[in-house]
């Protein structure tokens, strides 16, 4: 004979339940947070390492999780975040999801929390990056960067063939640098603690950086002197460390050779496996990219 179940022992299982909901939910969120997330691609930036249609796996115990101070802010006011101590620092060639770091309508550096990019990482705090006919080079790193036959096919494409849009890049000063895609720097990238001597020429490479450390104007006044926030200013300290990021695809991304830099603190975590593909149009499920690792 099955026993009865009285009112007090359907609340406690209703509650056992709503407990361990509770406790999964958490676990959840916690994991999320801390050790790993989950990102979808949606552009053909990374290819072909990484593909839209694909789910990656981010780890991020590898740089450590960046842990907020408040969580009330909104789009544009300044990211207040610790990060946990990470398993290493980022290197060369990993794939990193980050924030993308500029507000175009006001040309400046900003965080915005929803807003992620992926790429690889060609250039870390203190190195100095090129690209000579379509390769990537750095002083600091002898190896292949991304995709090589992505970068001949560039080196190989003639400059007429490429939409103005796509062949200047940063700063966009065709008196002073003219850079393309192409061919491009040397460009220093910045180290916390390390210096750089500013001039009237040269500021425009570091001024979003300077202008989000600082909150300060680097501007140029009337009589051709180089100030900040209206003081005159010769060289210049950085007080956080800045990567530079490019898609292995170099014919088609929107990267750091358009936009610059971007802060440690905007880093979410580093791509280590595709979870699972499935394409945008049919539907069909890619199984060769199931768990597939993404090697650097």
């Amino acid at each position: 004979m099955k026993k009865r179940l009285d009112f007090w022992d359907i609340i406690l299982r209703v509650m056992y339940t709503f407990i361990g909901t509770g406790v999964v939910i958490g676990i959840i969120i916690a994991m999320r947070v801390y050790v790993v997330d989950q990102f979808a691609i949606p552009t053909d930036s990374m290819r072909p390492t990484l593909i839209p249609g694909d789910y990656v796996i981010v780890n991020k115990l590898i740089a450590g999780a960046r842990i907020y101070d408040r969580l009330d802010f909104k789009d544009g006011d300044p990211l207040e975040c610790h990060r946990m101590k990470g398993l290493r620092k980022v290197e060369h060639n990993d794939i990193v999801i980050f924030n993308f770091p500029i507000n175009r309508s006001k040309y400046r550096i900003e965080f915005k929390i929803n807003y992620v990019y992926g790429k690889r990482c060609i250039g870390l705090p203190g190195d100095t990056v090129e690209i000579r006919n379509g390769y990537f080079k750095n002083n600091n790193y002898n190896g292949i960067f991304g995709v090589e036959e992505e970068q001949r096919r560039l080196s190989e494409t003639p400059d007429s063939l490429i939409a103005n849009t796509v062949i200047h890049a940063f700063p966009f000063d065709f008196r002073h640098y003219s850079w393309t895609i192409k061919e491009f720097g040397p460009l220093y990238v910045p180290r916390k603690g390390g210096q750089v001597i500013l001039d009237t020429v040269n500021f425009q490479l570091y001024r979003l950086v300077i202008e989000y450390e600082t909150g300060e104007k680097l501007r140029v006044n009337a009589q051709r002197q180089l100030t900040l926030g209206g003081k005159p200013i010769d060289s210049y300290t950085f007080q956080g460390n800045y990567y530079f990021f490019c898609g292995d695809q170099v014919l088609n991304s929107n990267d750091s050779r358009y936009w610059g830099f971007v802060p440690e603190e905007f880093i979410v975590g580093v791509v280590t496996r595709i979870t699972y593909s499935r394409d945008r149009e049919s539907g069909e499920f890619r199984w060769d990219r199931l768990l597939k690792k993404v090697n650097k």
